[in-house]
């Protein structure tokens, strides 16, 4: 028996098995780890996706760059464009006694509420320009459809589909281009601001923008300049009458085509009776009480002086809703008086001396410009001559004489006026007469000596000539060399006038300004005693004793000057306190018959100074012929040829040096340029010269 206590292992017939199993189960053990080992295979290296499809995620960042660049430029849009002033605001420029001048820029008053107004004066525009407003997103796709439709039966534009967003979209931020990338434009910030902003946001700044002819920007300055009211005041009839306008601006106006805005009128009612904005009853009301509106007082939009003033009032004024007033220097009584001696005198003389336009800028000491003619007809040319740079000839060699004074000279000092050579250049007097001698700079002035201006030029040297220049607020470039003393380099009658002037004020620089209320940068510089007792002794004894004497009047100071070929021929001078530059010539630059500084532009000074002055006025005290201070002054003035001068023939006007390549007086002239020909200019010669 076995021991109970043993624990049980199985019977003795089972432990033969367990071997017989293991043995069985060792050889396969064996055979196991006598084979050959195996790996698996390693799993194949990821490939990143940028990769695997490099062109397709290159497009997508690309386009996510392009959406990110639009959304931002969209979102940066300055949202109140449509409700700021117009960039170009409504300037009324007024004379100096009240008369208005001109009216330029955009009229555009402050911005309207639609939500104030009267219902019907919205529904007007809403029913003829967008009737579904209320239910797109800014684009129309019904409209567009029905807009495609009705065009391709017309067989060309016959119908729009812009919305009053997309309108809104143009006029504040886009041009009036025709083009489909506007129209992409045009579309994608009418979507943009439908997101942004309320319908009736967009209506307001619609409202405030949109163009209605003459001018008149908004319905707030449409219905001041059509209807003399505000929106908020404004009839059925005037409403339909207004948004009919939005169409065809210019062509619908009723000042001038009052039949064809009523037909609109008409029109637009029609359609606030079908959205049932009003009632038909209203409608035909509306058609009754409508009047015919009196044309308007026109103003011109422009003229010479406007042109040239203009630039200085958008400067010194900022954008502002309304009308800006601007009074000006402008004498109106003196600018009709300039105009028509001008014309006057060319219609007489003009066609014997072949002069075809001229020029005159009227200022006071101040610089306070009081009549500019730019030109014969503005009408017919805008070129404004006035302003315009041409050889200034020998009125230049104010800026000569007045540097030799600054450097200790006189009146009485001596000057040879004999021919002279500069490093192979022969400047020539005209007719080629000198005194052979020395004479005194008085005497070489009045006669406009150009030899002995040009020794000068060499004794003070240019830099002291280009710096006195500069002083009188000369701005305009200066010959490099010694041509210089001539007058060779371009300059503008505004500018010569205004260097005369600083000798009339006794101050420099005298700054030309045509704003009532101009104030200069800095204050000016007084001349000394010197420089104005020997400027105003040469200015007088060229008036009264020299080449100006055609421009004589008591108290009268001044300079001719003439350009090479008789092409420009000006006087430049002041009587009182009103400085004159006069200006002859012709646009294509082409030769008078002989017309010089102290002929025609001469005469016409005097005959505006006398006619601005009332007659001639008395000299003042410090003006009075110093011939007790100065001997030479109660001598006769001596002409180049040593002999006295008679007053009543004046010696002709020197010539500025001749180029060896310029045409010949009698060469074929220029193709003129009739309506704004370029500044002419004229060789100067030799430009190697100290």
């Amino acid at each position: 028996m076995s021991d109970p206590a043993a624990p049980n292992t199985g019977s003795d017939d089972d432990a033969p098995k367990v071997e017989e199993t293991v043995e069985a189960v060792a050889p396969a053990t064996e055979e196991i780890e006598a084979a050959p080992a195996t790996e698996a295979p390693a799993p194949a290296p990821r490939v990143p996706i940028w990769k695997q499809r490099p062109w397709q995620i290159g497009a997508g960042v690309f386009v996510l760059a392009i959406v990110a660049v639009v959304t931002w430029l969209l979102w940066s849009l300055p949202l109140g464009r449509a409700l700021e002033p117009a960039s170009n605001p409504t300037m009324v420029l007024m004379a100096s006694d009240g008369t208005p001048i001109a009216r330029r820029g955009s009229y555009k008053e402050a911005p309207i509420e639609a939500s104030k107004l009267p219902a019907y004066v919205p529904g007007a525009f809403i029913a003829i320009e967008d009737r579904r407003f209320y239910k797109h997103m800014g684009i129309d796709p019904k409209a567009i459809a029905r807009a495609v439709g009705a065009n391709a039966k017309a067989g060309g534009v016959s119908e729009g589909a812009s919305t009053i967003t997309q309108q809104l979209a143009k006029n504040a931020f886009l041009s009036n281009d025709r083009n489909l990338r506007r129209k992409a434009q045009e579309a994608l910030i009418a979507l943009w601001l439908e997101a942004r902003l309320s319908k009736e946001e967009i209506l307001s700044r619609y409202l405030s923008a949109v163009y209605f002819g003459e001018g008149a920007f908004g319905l707030r300055a449409a219905a001041r300049h059509y209807f003399d009211t505000t929106p908020e005041k404004l009839s059925v009839g005037q409403a339909a009458m207004l948004a009919g306008m939005v169409k065809a601006p210019s062509r619908l106006a009723p000042t001038e085509n009052f039949e064809g805005a009523r037909e609109r009128m008409d029109v637009v009612l029609g359609a606030m009776v079908e959205t049932e904005v009003i009632t038909q009853a209203q409608a035909d009301k509306a058609k009754r009480d409508i009047r015919p509106i009196p044309p308007r007082d026109k103003l011109p939009t422009g003229s010479y002086f406007a042109d040239w003033v203009f630039p200085q009032a958008r400067a010194a004024y900022d954008a502002r809703y309304g009308e800006t007033i601007v009074k000006t220097t402008l004498d109106a009584k003196l600018q009709a008086k300039a105009e028509k001696i001008l014309n006057d005198a060319i219609a007489r003389d003009g066609k014997v001396l072949n002069v075809t336009q001229g020029a005159i800028v009227a200022m006071r000491t101040d610089g306070r410009v009081v009549a500019m003619v730019g030109g014969r007809d503005y009408k017919a040319s805008q070129f404004n001559r006035a302003d315009a740079g041409r050889q200034p000839g020998s009125a230049f060699k104010l800026f000569v004489y007045l540097a030799a004074i600054r450097q200790g000279m006189t009146p009485t000092s001596p000057i040879l006026d004999a021919p002279v050579d500069v490093r192979g250049w022969s400047p020539k007097n005209h007719e080629g007469k000198y005194a052979g001698r020395e004479v005194p700079l008085i005497t070489a002035f009045a006669g406009s000596s150009n030899v002995a201006a040009v020794r000068l030029a060499q004794q003070v040297g240019r830099k002291a000539i280009v710096a006195t220049a500069r002083d009188l607020g000369v701005t305009e470039p200066i010959p490099d060399d010694l041509t210089l003393a001539l007058g060779t380099g371009p300059m503008s009658l505004v500018q010569l006038t205004s260097a005369y002037a600083a000798i009339a004020a006794g101050e420099t620089p005298v700054v030309a300004h045509g704003l009532a209320d101009w104030k200069p940068s800095k204050k000016p510089r007084a001349l000394s005693k010197a420089e104005l007792a020997g400027m105003r002794d040469l200015l007088r004894s060229a008036v009264h004793r020299g080449t100006g004497v055609e421009a004589a009047i008591p108290g009268a100071f001044g300079k001719t000057g003439t350009t090479q070929g008789y092409r420009d021929a000006i006087f430049v001078g002041y009587v009182g306190d009103l400085v004159i530059g006069v200006w002859v010539g012709n646009d294509d630059n082409s030769a008078m018959n002989g017309v010089v500084g102290g002929g025609l532009p001469a005469k016409i000074w005097k005959a505006f100074a006398l006619s601005a002055t009332g007659g001639a006025p008395k000299p003042a005290e410090d003006d009075a012929t110093t011939a007790a201070e100065d001997p030479s002054l109660a001598e006769p003035l001596l002409g180049p040829d040593g002999l006295p001068l008679p007053p009543e023939a004046p010696p002709v006007e020197g010539l500025a040096p001749a180029d060896p390549t310029a045409p010949a007086p009698d060469a074929p002239a220029p193709v003129p340029v009739p309506a704004a020909p370029a500044p002419p200019t004229e060789p100067r010669g030799p430009t190697n010269l100290p």
